[in-house]
């Protein structure tokens, strides 16, 4: 299994699931790589993570999607946790990419701890403990690793993807939390363009679902 993580996440985002896997899995974590836009980044994480069932969380399962889609042959499976395939509208895409800039400008005035205060603060994150949003790890982020993932890997800027969803023919499992509604809407509308798709919510849990519930993702890629 490869996995790949989230925004303002690493590659040792995925340790408290990693750490829970049966021995015997093969699991390796990657990190995004810089410098590169949307589909060339997933095409990057195909390289590097080879033929493998992938696992990705948020903006890691965006990359995960389009990696799937644009290099079949590498995935033998894919897990998308609280993740999307993208903006469809227009409009929206370009209201995104606004928002992400207005951030990323933000983030080289003020700095990466005061960005990711502001971050973790969001509603979206509201059932995250303290403890378990790894805040050290994200700390390891650079100004310009930040600013890079929102103006090329965003969902403004990402090509969106729920046109080419019937072109998947791997297994997948779609993970949310019960408490983040708009990530479990979006699971369920992809399940019904998607071949061989599952859905799994879990109960008490919101967007981070691997930070907040990593036992009960282990035992999900376990089974």
């Amino acid at each position: 299994m490869v996995f790949v993580p989230g925004f303002t996440q690493t590659a040792r985002s995925w340790d408290p699931v990693v750490e829970r896997l049966q021995p015997d899995v093969d699991a390796e974590a990657l990190d995004v790589p810089d410098g590169l836009d949307f589909t060339a980044t997933a095409g990057a994480l195909a390289r590097a993570g080879g033929r493998a069932r992938y696992v990705g969380y948020s903006m890691g399962g965006r990359l995960c999607l389009q990696l799937a889609l644009d290099h079949p042959e590498q995935v033998l499976g894919l897990v998308l946790v609280s993740a999307s395939p993208g903006i469809a509208d227009a409009s929206e895409r370009a209201a995104r990419r606004e928002d992400d800039e207005r951030i990323a400008r933000a983030i080289e005035r003020e700095g990466v701890d005061v960005f990711l205060a502001r971050w973790l603060a969001q509603p979206l994150f509201a059932t995250l403990p303290a403890a378990a949003a790894g805040l050290d790890d994200r700390r390891t982020n650079t100004v310009s690793r930040l600013t890079h993932q929102l103006r090329a890997l965003g969902q403004g800027a990402q090509p969106p993807l729920w046109d080419r969803l019937a072109e998947l023919h791997v297994p997948v499992h779609l993970v949310t939390g019960e408490l983040d509604s708009k990530y479990t809407r979006i699971a369920s509308e992809i399940s019904r363009r998607v071949p061989h798709a599952r859905v799994t919510t879990l109960a008490a849990a919101g967007h981070a679902v691997h930070l907040e519930q990593p036992a009960a993702i282990a035992q999900l890629l376990t089974s």
